[in-house]
């Protein structure tokens, strides 16, 4: 019963929100900055510690300028969420290019059902659910990871799905991919994987600065099932509007090397990452876990 009070009381604050104009939204971002980084100090020393570590060339006062675009950006992030509640497709479309979908469609044609499409948390990854309007014949699929929170869970399912994407749970991914294409259903499933905690099926490299344990589950089924591999590439061009290129890394996985896909994976993360600091989220402590020496 509490999880369902608590979901209607989101959902009405969401929805009501929602119905204010971005411009109104973005002041309230404002707000929400001075509070969450001036005087809350959210995950601060998380976000100043793993900038520190990433870039140990750069000076103090080049690190935080990047840490207050970062959590400009992030207070931005949580506003352009809420607002996908009350969002038309026509307007998300324009703020949320996607520069090439042609890709998909020509991907598919050459005789592959299903897509796989790598992305990390960077720039605004929950307004690109509006994909699937954008193919007629294609449905985009969303691994995700389930909120403790049932409400919570409950909301972002909404938000995301609200366009007619799909969400498959993260411990159903290849039972319902397998589906997928045992029915050769067009579908292009969307992996969130900036990096893992590390464990026997991570990948590890070299990345900002860090060895860094990478998920390899993507590549594991697309090399065994032969599955297409794209990258997604973001770029913010300002507030309120970003783009996706979308860069085919391979069209025939079973004929990578193991963990080429995944090394490519985080080369392009870390180029994008490094094009502008600011846009990826920093909040996490990606690097508590460290690579067992042999």
């Amino acid at each position: 019963m509490g999880n369902k009070i608590l979901h209607a009381f989101l959902f009405v604050w969401v929805k009501l929100h929602a119905l204010l104009p971005l411009s109104v939204l973005y002041i309230l971002s404002d707000i929400l900055y001075f509070f969450i980084y001036k005087v809350g100090k959210y995950r601060l020393k998380v976000v100043r510690t793993n900038l520190t570590e990433s870039f140990p060339d750069k000076s103090t006062e080049e690190l935080r300028k990047i840490e207050k675009e970062f959590y400009q950006h992030f207070c931005d992030y949580i506003i352009e969420t809420i607002k996908l509640a009350h969002i038309s497709f026509e307007e998300v479309k324009k703020r949320a290019l996607l520069k090439n979908p042609e890709i998909i469609e020509q991907v598919i044609d050459e005789g592959h059902s299903t897509i796989f499409m790598l992305m990390g948390h960077y720039g605004n990854w929950e307004w690109f659910s509006h994909a699937t309007g954008l193919f007629p014949e294609t449905k985009i699929y969303q691994i995700y990871r389930p909120l403790n929170n049932k409400a919570f869970d409950k909301l972002f399912i909404y938000l995301r799905t609200r366009f007619g994407s799909v969400g498959i749970k993260k411990h159903e991914t290849v039972r319902d991919i397998l589906k997928l294409k045992r029915d050769k259903k067009r579908a292009g499933v969307i992996f969130l994987q900036d990096q893992a905690p590390g464990g026997e099926e991570s990948y590890w490299t070299h990345f900002l600065n860090h060895e860094t344990a990478f998920f390899t589950g993507s590549e594991r089924i697309a090399r065994k099932q032969n599955i297409p591999v794209l990258f997604l590439d973001v770029q913010k061009e300002k507030r309120g509007y970003y783009n996706v290129e979308m860069i085919v890394m391979t069209r025939t996985p079973q004929d990578t090397p193991e963990y080429q896909i995944t090394e490519e994976y985080s080369r392009r993360l870390e180029n994008m990452i490094m094009r502008n600091p600011a846009y990826w989220l920093w909040t996490h402590k990606r690097w508590k876990n460290k690579r067992e020496q042999k």
